[in-house]
Parts: C-alpha cells; sequence; structure tokens
C-alpha cells in the first residue's frame, strides 16, 4: 500500500509517468479501497457504487464459473471413459472424482478467461490513457462472461479477436463502461458465430476430446424430438443440474437460479425483464404445444441451451437493456417469444439467445422512445 502511495506523484498530471495514470489507477483501485473521500455538500443516495455492483455480479456468476470447470472436465473424462469401453481410469481422466472433473475443466476454463482479461486490460488501458480516464474494474465480468459462453474447445487466438471486437465495437467506441447500448460480451459470441462458425457450432466443439463428436441436447432436441434424449441418458433433472455438454457455463439451469436470486435480492438485476423473458418463453412455448402436442414443451425450453444463463446475465445488462417501466416489459417479452420461434421454426440456429438479446440491445432505445413518447402524448391529452 505505502509502496502505491510513494509512486503515486509520478501518476500525477505533470508526473513522469503521467500517460500511464490510468494503469495505476486500475492496480491501486483492483487492490485497495480508495484512500480518497468525497468533501464539501454531497448527496449520497446509497452506499452503493459501480465497485460494489460489480462486485455482486461476480458473486452470482460464481456458481456458473465452478460449474464451467467441472462439467468441462466432466464431460471430457466421461467421454474418455466411454471410449476406453468403460474401463475405470484413473488421475484426470476419472470422471467419478470431483477433483480430477475440476482440475480437467480448469484446464480449459481458466486460460481461456485469462486470455480474454489480459486482451481487455490492453484495450480498456488504451483508451483510458487516450481520454486521460481511469480505468473502471468492471472489465473483469466482461471477460468472466466471455468465457462462460464459448465452448471448451474455442481456438485461444479466436478468443483474442472476438474479445477485442466486442470491446472495441461493442463498448469503449460509445465511451466505455456504462456508456454502450450493445452488451461487448454478446458482441464477441456473435462475431465468433460469424466469423468462425465451426469453432461454435459444429458437432465436435462441446466436448473437449479429441475425434470426438456429438451434437448439444438442444440441436438433438430440435431435430429428433425430446424423446431421443432418453436414448442418451439426458433427463430433464440432468439438464437442470448442467450435466449436459454445451457452452462452458450455460448448461446448469440450477447455477444461473442461484445466481439470479443473488441479483435480485440485492435489487442489481430487474425482475421485470427476467419475469417477461419467462412469460415470453413460457407463453409461446405453451402455444405451440396446444398446436403441435410434439414440440418441445415450457420446462425443456427453460434448461437446454443457453437460455437462463442468458436471461439472468446478459438480458439484464443495465448498459444495454430498457430503462423504463412498460419498455423493460416489451423488451423481456419480444426476446422470450423470439428464443422459441428461432429455435422451433430454424433449427438450424437452436443456440441462438446470445443474438436474439443481441437483438433486443439494438431495439431498447427505440423501444424506451416509443414508451416516452406515449407517456408525453399521454399527459398532454389530460392537459388540453
Amino acid at each position: 500500500m505505502k509502496l502505491l502511495d510513494d509512486m503515486k506523484p509520478h501518476f500525477d498530471k505533470g508526473g513522469k509517468w503521467e500517460k500511464y495514470a490510468a494503469l495505476y489507477e486500475a492496480i491501486d483501485t483492483t487492490l485497495y479501497s480508495p484512500g480518497t473521500v468525497t468533501s464539501g455538500s454531497v448527496h449520497v443516495r446509497d452506499s452503493i457504487n459501480h465497485k460494489r455492483v460489480m462486485s455482486i455480479i461476480m458473486l452470482a456468476l460464481l456458481p456458473c464459473v465452478m460449474m464451467a470447470m467441472w462439467n468441462s472436465g466432466y464431460q471430457a473424462n466421461l467421454t474418455l471413459a466411454q471410449m476406453a469401453g468403460g474401463k475405470a481410469l484413473t488421475g484426470l481422466s476419472n470422471h467419478t472424482s470431483i477433483i480430477a472433473n475440476l482440475l480437467k475443466g480448469a484446464g480449459l476454463f481458466l486460460p481461456v478467461l485469462i486470455i480474454s482479461l489480459l486482451t481487455q486490460a490492453v484495450w480498456v488501458t488504451v483508451f483510458a490513457s487516450m481520454r486521460n480516464k481511469s480505468i473502471d474494474a468492471g472489465f473483469l465480468i466482461t471477460a468472466v462472461l466471455i468465457a462462460l459462453i464459448m465452448p471448451p474447445t474455442v481456438p485461444l487466438w479466436q478468443v483474442v479477436i472476438a474479445t477485442s471486437f466486442g470491446v472495441v465495437i461493442g463498448r469503449e467506441i460509445f465511451g466505455g463502461i456504462g456508456m454502450n447500448f450493445l452488451n461487448p460480451a454478446l458482441v464477441a459470441w456473435t462475431f465468433m458465430y460469424l466469423a468462425y462458425p465451426g469453432a461454435m457450432t459444429g458437432e465436435a466443439v462441446w466436448t473437449a476430446v479429441d475425434g470426438y463428436t456429438g451434437a448439444t441436447p438442444l440441436t438433438m432436441a430440435l431435430a429428433d424430438g425430446v424423446p431421443t434424449l432418453a436414448n442418451f441418458g439426458i433427463t430433464w433433472k440432468s439438464a437442470f443440474l448442467g450435466t449436459i455438454p454445451g457452452s462452458m457455463g450455460e448448461t446448469s439451469a440450477l447455477a444461473c437460479l442461484i445466481g439470479a436470486a443473488i441479483l435480485l435480492i440485492s435489487g442489481i438485476a430487474n425482475w421485470r425483464i427476467i419475469a417477461s423473458i419467462l412469460l415470453g418463453v413460457v407463453g409461446m412455448s405453451s402455444l405451440l404445444c396446444m398446436f403441435n402436442p410434439a414440440a418441445m414443451n415450457p420446462a425443456w425450453h427453460l434448461v437446454l441451451g443457453g437460455l437462463a444463463f442468458g436471461l439472468v446475465f446478459l438480458a439484464t445488462d443495465h448498459s444495454s437493456c430498457a430503462l423504463t417501466t412498460p419498455g423493460q416489459w416489451i423488451y423481456g417479452l419480444m426476446i422470450g417469444i423470439l428464443v422459441v420461434v428461432v429455435r422451433v421454426f430454424n433449427p438450424m440456429m437452436p443456440e441462438s439467445v446470445a443474438m436474439i438479446i443481441l437483438f433486443g440491445n439494438v431495439c431498447a432505445p427505440l423501444i424506451d422512445r416509443v414508451v416516452v413518447n406515449a407517456h408525453i402524448k399521454k399527459r398532454k391529452l389530460r392537459h388540453v
């Protein structure tokens, strides 16, 4: 602490390292609470600030992070055991060992997270230095989100390109954290989906075992019907728990549910958006089941694919969601309905939640504008 305090004058205006002030500020505020306090007449609404918000979101993401490491390792070790004819394996290939699965999965998840984090740190530092502003700690959350929505076999060099695109195009060119109307993690995912579709949608990307291919349960259910999942040992319970192939952090609806509870209790996530997406998914899928009893029912829609993760952590992003109360209901309903429509009528694009939420981000300002204009018009009519 004293070392950083002694170095501070060199980073202040006029100091010899003034152009690196943003980097010093990022390290100092990450390791310690700022020693400076506001003086004079101030108005403090409550004790929450951006750093505390990011800390709570990180806490809510921890169940998904742990599940990402365990399940990625579990799927790889389970596949190795099956390829070995069901023989008992030892060490890191033992799928019955929690530690072995965590270690195996950590070797898949942590490199993606570290690469995404370092790539963001470079771009955030560059733009903060150009603007002569401090670095915000929020980029850690974006790095975690990007890592969680990636498949376990994603090449690291593609993570660098996708993260760069997501951070620069999705956030920094609009002014940085809080100024963007697009979620940078979703922009990164969409870039990967369009630029490197084989790394995101191929059947060989969901389990990190060379020579093994297999579709996600959602793809199988949409193509051949939900009953076919039983042939592969996939039940609704396993889908809810997350012990199925898929993107590293999106498979467990239970982990997402724990995260949702943390965000809702703390007041970070908007309950209207979560409720409206659920209403849209359940309503639309129930309607389709009325006309086609063989269609996927709402219970399966909620636990397959990235829907649970998307509605909890991506659709509720403060910077990119609708802000007006009626607008939040419209925004959520639109996302929920479109997820089901695209899944059912375009099975070639089953993992479309991220792209649909990004479409919702684009529409959010227009939705708010329509709501505000309608409110203004209504007030004028009352005073005529």
